[in-house]
This record gives C-alpha cells, structure tokens and sequence, in this order.
C-alpha cells in the first residue's frame, strides 16, 4: 500500500485573502479597546488592509502567475487575480462611502467593518474555486456576512425585514447549490471544475445523464438567485431598499461580480460541453431579466428600488455574453464588471449623501433642483446615469458595445437586438433623474450636505475611472484580455 501524501500547502496562493482575513481579526481585536463614539480608527485599519492586499493582487497579476493549490481546489491565474483585485477596490470604496455613513446613522459599530472584510473574502474565494465544495464555502462565507449587514439597522423595521426574508430566500437558493453539487459528484465522482469537464469530454454518454442535467439546473438556480436572474429576483428591491445603503452599494457590485466569477468557471469551464443544453436556457432568461428590470424600473419612485431593477437589467446584459461565449464576450464581461463596479458605488455614493441622516431624501422627487443648489454632485450623478444608460464616451457604453458586439459575432443577432431595445428603455428612468435634478422645481428645502474626505475621495475614483475608462478604453481592454487568457 503506498503511502499517504498530504498536500503542498501553498501560502502564497491565498495571500491576499489571509491579508483581508488577519486585517479583519485586528479589526475585530482592536474594536473591544475603542468606545463606542470612537469607530472610524476601524475603518482605516480595514482601508489600510484592503489596500495592501490589494497592491499583492496586482504584483501577482503583473508576475502572471498560473497554479493550482490546496490538493487543485484552488486555482490562481490572472482571471481570479483580476476579481480579487475588483473586490478589494469595491471593498475600499464602500468603506470609505461608510465611514461617516454608519456614524450617523447611529450603526457605528465594528463588526460592520469585519463583516464587510469577511464577505470580501467569501467573494475572492468563490473567484478562485476550482472545487464546487470552495465554491459552496466562499459563496457561504460571503452570504452569511450580507445576512447581517442587511439587517445592521437594528432599529429599522424595513432592514430587519430586509434581512429576514434575504435569509431566508438565500437559505433555500444555497440549498439548491448544494443539492446540485451532489448531483454533480453523484454522476461524475467528483467536485473538481477541471475533471468534470475532462469526463464530459472522453465520455459522451454522460451528456445525455438526467442526474447531470439535473445538477447543470440546480446550480443555475443557485447562482441565478446571487445574480438576482429572472425569476429568482424577487428579493431584490426590497433588500436593496431596506438594507443600509452603504450595503446596498457593496451587494450591487460585490456579490454580482462574485457570482458571475463563479457563473463563468462553473459553465464555461466545467459545463462547457453540454453547452448545447444550457445556451437556449441563458438565451430566455437573458432576455425576461433585461425587459422586465427595465421595464418595471421605470415605475419606480425610490432610487434605491429603481437601482435594484436597474441591477437586475445589468445582470440580464451581462447573460447575453455568457450566453454568446467565446474570447470576445468573456472580456466584455470582464471590463462591464469594471464599468458597473465604478458607476454602480459612484451613484449609491451620491445616494447617501444626498439621503442625509434617516435616508430622508430617498425618493428621485426629492432630488429637485439639485443641479443648481449642488452642480459638482449633480454633474458626477449625471455622468454615472448616462453611463449606466450606455451614452458614449462613458465606460457603460464601452462595456455594453462589447457584449452586443460578441452576441453578433456568435450569431445570437436578436438577442444582441432585444439587449440594444432594452437599453432605450432604460434611457428614460435615468435621463429622469437628470430631468428633475436640472428641470423641476424643488418641493422641500434639502438643507446643507455633509461633505467628508473619505466620500470625496471615493466620488473623486469612481467619477475619474468612469471617465478614463471610456474616453480611453484601450488599456482597459487589454487588461481584460490578459485576465481571460487561462480561462479560455
């Protein structure tokens, strides 16, 4: 009988994430020695790790690693080094969105800094697994910090509601996930991306396995409810709407793109040869997500509702390329991520400063007249509305001539036309926004606007790199093409 060999533990791997999980225990440490009036050192401590974990992603980036670890469960290439990256930066971004936001709201506590660490790591993990068993972990890890952050206002009967229900849906989609994993090892024997893909390959008998397919539906419910695909969006507005805003901002980007990461190994990679069984599947339910966020953003009166539709429309966009496939649609993917991440925080931003304390100026009335009262914030909102909208020369634009591009080019021409419909649709509730901030006469008086260091920074990011990555995408593109290279 040979021996038992354990093994090589690579650190190196996973440095970046040790880095946000020993900033999240310093954090965690340090909090019990601070009063409670006396938080923010907390957040610049978690700035301070999210930062350097983050240069550590780009030197792994640059240097072009490409490993398997931990037994093949994990795998590092510039494809999961370019997610870590957009996590950490979506990371950084919300706490610095968060810092004045959470003290007054009456939430400054440390274990929202922590949990907001945790639910990074859950995200990079899901990016990095190259096991369904790392991928049910990180998806668990991240889900159960966002459980609670949903709910951090404890006095708040909408965020206690919010986070309930979240629980409780998210609960029953994890289920799924994981039903559809066992089904997965129950037809292939194993877990790992690489050699279900090589079994479906050298046995095509196995396509045509109804346990298989089963497990290919199972898992798409479970990540479709993390995307927040039609039908298994019902949770959305209210989560977004109820949760604090800061963490809505965090959900809008973070846990999309981390599903998506996952979305993209799992079916691409893993399922790639029953893409014939799935492609019709993505094509339907690319097209529902589209017309009907779309669609019912329209009515919306809350721009935090309507930001959730608009969520939900983003996700139906960023199906068309999946379901397109091939080289060209995955790197739209990659830069549309990017685009969304930056346009996405930079309006939730907005958001909470005009909300002020108590989220008292919620509804997209109340935004009347601002353009005059406040032109810098108004013109920064105005350039994140176009942008979703997809006007050039703006990064939105950029992220969705790719998609379409690469769904002509793979022949799914009326899918890449009901995309192009949609996105007239969705012009009129974001040039609304800019209509009343510009056109209408305000209703009530707003008062003055508390503007801090951290949220101007974070305004300064997103409105600079929404402007460069449009006007100068080339080096953008690029970077996107070098990070799918080891994937495709």
């Amino acid at each position: 009988m040979a021996p038992i060999v354990p093994p090589t533990i690579n650190i190196q791997s996973i440095l970046p994430e040790l880095m946000v999980v020993i900033t999240a225990l310093v954090v965690l440490l340090v909090d019990l020695v601070l009063d409670k009036d006396r938080k923010t050192p907390l957040a610049f401590l978690g700035l301070v790790g999210l930062a350097t974990a983050f240069m550590a992603s780009v030197f792994m980036w640059r240097s072009g690693v490409s490993e398997y670890a931990f037994n093949m469960m994990i795998v590092v290439d510039r494809f999961t080094l370019f997610f870590n990256i957009l996590f950490l930066a979506a990371a950084f971004i919300t706490l610095l969105i968060s810092i004045n936001y959470i003290r007054d709201e009456g939430i400054n506590y440390g274990e929202y800094y922590v949990l907001v660490l945790f639910a990074t790591v859950g995200m990079m993990l899901m990016a990095k697994a190259n096991d369904l068993l790392i991928l049910f972990l990180g998806l668990e890890t991240l889900s159960i910090s966002i459980y609670v952050l949903v709910g951090f206002l404890r006095t708040n009967l909408k965020s206690n509601e919010s986070s309930v229900k979240y629980f409780l849906l998210g609960a029953f989609a994890s289920c799924f996930l994981l039903y559809g994993i066992a089904f997965v090892y129950g037809a292939t024997g194993t877990t790992k991306l690489p050699e279900i893909a090589q079994l479906l390959e050298s046995a095509p008998h196995l396509l045509f396995n109804p346990l298989l397919l089963a497990a290919v539906a199972l898992i798409l419910v479970g990540l479709g409810f993390k995307v927040a695909l039609v039908p298994f969006h019902m949770w959305t507005p209210d989560v977004y709407e109820g949760a604090p805003t800061s963490v809505t901002a965090f959900m809008s980007v973070g846990v999309k793109a981390a599903a998506f990461a996952a979305f993209l190994r799992v079916f691409l990679s893993a399922f790639g040869p029953l893409r014939a069984d799935w492609t019709m599947i993505l094509w339907i339910l690319s097209a529902v997500t589209m017309t009907l966020g779309n669609v019912v953003a329209i009515s919306q009166d809350n721009i935090k509702r309507m930001l959730a539709y608009s969520s939900i429309a983003s996700a139906g966009y960023i199906l068309v390329a999946v379901t397109a496939g091939g080289s060209m649609a995955t790197m739209s993917i990659i830069f549309y991520l990017m685009s969304f991440t930056l346009m996405n925080l930079g309006a939730f931003a907005i958001v909470i400063l005009y909300g002020k304390k108590g989220e008292e100026n919620i509804l997209i009335s109340d935004y009347a007249g601002a353009g005059f009262k406040y032109p810098f914030l108004s013109a920064a909102m105005a350039i994140f509305m176009f942008s979703l909208t997809g006007i050039p020369p703006l990064a939105g634009f950029i992220g969705k001539f790719y998609i379409f591009s690469a769904a002509v080019k793979q022949g799914f021409i009326w899918l890449a036309i009901i995309g192009v419909l949609n996105s007239v649709i969705a012009a009129y509730y974001y040039l609304r926004v800019m209509v009343i901030m510009y056109m209408k006469e305000p209703s009530k008086e707003v008062g003055k606007l508390s503007f801090s260091l951290p949220m101007i920074v974070a305004l300064l990011i997103t409105t600079f790199f929404t402007l460069h990555m449009g006007i100068f995408p080339a080096r953008y593109l690029q970077f996107a093409k070098q990070s799918i290279e080891m994937l495709m």
